[in-house]
């Protein structure tokens, strides 16, 4: 554990000497908040990944028999959540009543570009119809033109919408630099958000092995991690959670798991 503490502080310093601007000032105020982190989800077969599964469907195309389809999957294996499109929220809220099973909604999706009002109505709104967890996708605009406070405010006002319920911010990482990424993840932490996620699967990439490490030095041990995007095998979670993430979004869940 001694080593696992001195190697998130080295890389911390070595990360905060490249930064300058907002973004130091962002990193020293939630270098003051961090949680260290205590290492990787112990997994010991594919099965164990089930409850650390968001199981996904968010196809344009996708019926509201396929949304039934999968919440009697996740209700069947024991996946963590079902992540859906906002309009069958109802529907998976219904079926997965005292299931144990989360209900997981994306907003500003898949682009980030809707205005922040906008987001927070619509989380609002799916909440009131269910949803337990929201994916909202960041302004990566604001993020690339290091408009720090606009993308603070954005994700917070999600957060509030919300009502305590848990909020997941996508970061899209591959339309992102390597600063832009810090602060985005440093942004979703200071605002409040519950953890930083990786894709929406509809851009040009998915989760990474050196972005899911990068995620959990910044966010540390208090936040968490999903990686999504690309994730279809065993080893591929497997991968991703020897990293630091604690959460998966698939949609290859049932061959992940062995099933």
């Amino acid at each position: 554990m001694n080593e696992l503490i001195q190697s998130q502080e080295r890389g911390l310093t070595d990360l905060r000497a490249g930064l300058g601007g907002h973004l130091a000032v962002m990193a020293d105020e939630w270098t003051g908040r961090r949680q260290m982190w205590a290492g990787p989800i112990a997994v010991s077969t594919p099965a164990g990944i089930a409850p650390l599964i968001d199981h996904t469907i968010l196809k344009p195309v996708a019926t509201s028999d396929d949304v039934r389809k999968l919440c009697a999957e996740a209700a069947e294996f024991g996946f963590k959540s079902v992540c859906i499109n906002p309009c069958r929220v109802s529907i998976a809220a219904e079926m997965l009543a005292g299931s144990g099973v989360e209900v997981c909604t994306v907003v500003g999706f898949p682009l980030g570009a809707t205005t922040t009002a906008d987001k927070a109505g619509e989380t609002a709104n799916a909440v009131a119809r269910g949803a337990t967890e929201i994916d909202m996708v960041i302004n990566q605009g604001d993020v690339l033109a290091g408009q720090w406070q606009s993308v603070i405010d954005d994700i917070r006002a999600v957060v509030a919408a919300a009502g305590g319920h848990t909020v997941k911010v996508i970061i899209e990482t591959c339309n992102l630099d390597r600063n832009g990424k810090i602060g985005a993840c440093l942004a979703s932490a200071l605002a409040g958000a519950n953890f930083v996620k990786t894709s929406t699967g509809f851009a040009s990439g998915g989760a990474t092995v050196d972005d899911i490490a990068l995620m959990r030095l910044i966010v540390g041990g208090g936040m968490s991690v999903k990686a999504s995007g690309g994730i279809r095998t065993t080893a591929d979670a497997l991968a991703m959670i020897a990293a630091g993430a604690d959460r998966i979004g698939a949609s290859a869940s049932i061959s992940i798991i062995g099933r």
